[in-house]
């Protein structure tokens, strides 16, 4: 099958143009050319064919047995290119179709899937596809509109959207502290069991500020692990010091299940939550309605703000 070119185009325009109006005259107003240039566009369009589509005389234009075939064809083809345009132009403009977002797996779980149906019913012609995984997905290969991202964003190929800072914190549970004591400075971590995070990006250091100073500790312990949530269930437990983002501990500072160490300081690291999108341009109302809702949830701080100070 030959390929669709331009020139192949301008033969079909002007094809088309003559077997609406039966006039080459007429054929070249519409189309904004001279006569002689739809005629020649005609002719090569036959020769192409290898078959001769319209009847010419000094008076008359009139369509072959085979043209009327093909102008009834095109005709209904070029229907079908309109209907085309105007699904995907409006695919553009109304919150519909599809919609495959990214979240990071624990933090998503816990502060954003929960949230999700109000989204779902502002919008009840979008479905939306959900992945949450802690691993970093590569947007366009993988074909998503946008993705929740956590830490230190590092891909500046992606439009990015800072929606709050995060802070990671150090917890244990009460029966540990009573067992193991209370660590007075950061130093003094390295006489602990530090419950060890392997995907935190200073590991296995920990670099702690109270704001004016800096204390760099390497945090070693009897558990290490990349799944966030694991370590917090051995937090619980009594195993040791966690040190994570605050959103994964605020409700067991509430609830009593763990209590802060060392209150006055936090990971040194500038990390923070954000939007990514492959990209700005031209996009989709259902990502740009997305974005929208999400900038709602963290307009005023982070959904775990409110679930009590510590």
């Amino acid at each position: 099958m030959q390929d669709l070119d331009g020139r192949h185009a301008d033969e079909m325009a002007a094809f088309l143009a003559v077997a609406g109006s039966l006039s080459f005259v007429g054929a070249g107003g519409r189309l904004g050319r001279h006569p002689t240039v739809i005629s020649k566009r005609v002719a090569a369009f036959e020769r192409r064919l290898g078959v001769r589509l319209i009847e010419r005389t000094t008076r008359t234009v009139r369509l072959t047995e085979a043209g009327a075939r093909l102008a009834e064809r095109l005709t209904a083809a070029g229907a079908l290119v309109r209907e085309a345009e105007q699904e995907v132009s409006a695919g553009a403009t109304a919150v519909q179709g599809r919609l495959r977002i990214a979240f990071p797996e624990s933090m998503g779980r816990m502060w954003l899937a929960p949230r999700l149906p109000t989204f779902l019913r502002r919008h009840p012609a979008l479905e939306v596809e959900a992945f949450y995984s802690e691993r970093y997905v590569d947007l366009v290969a993988e074909g998503f509109d946008a993705a929740v991202r956590i830490g230190v964003l590092k891909d500046s190929r992606l439009i990015a959207r800072r929606l709050g800072r995060l802070r990671r914190i150090l917890g244990a549970s009460p029966e540990y502290v009573r067992r193991h004591g209370e660590p007075a400075t950061p130093l003094e971590l390295a006489d602990h069991n530090c419950l060890e995070f392997t995907r935190l990006a200073s590991y296995p250091e920990w670099r702690l500020s109270d704001g004016v100073r800096t204390e760099v500790v390497v945090a070693r312990g009897s558990l290490r692990s990349n799944d966030s949530g694991a370590l917090l269930d051995a937090a619980r437990a009594g195993t040791g010091i966690l040190g994570a983002g605050e959103w994964l501990m605020v409700r067991d500072f509430t609830a009593g299940t763990l209590v802060p160490i060392l209150p006055g300081w936090t990971f040194d690291v500038d990390g923070g939550v954000y939007l990514v999108r492959p990209s700005l341009r031209l996009a989709p109302a259902r990502t740009e309605a997305f974005a929208a809702w999400l900038g709602e949830q963290f307009r005023h701080g982070m959904p775990w703000d409110d679930v009590g100070a510590h």
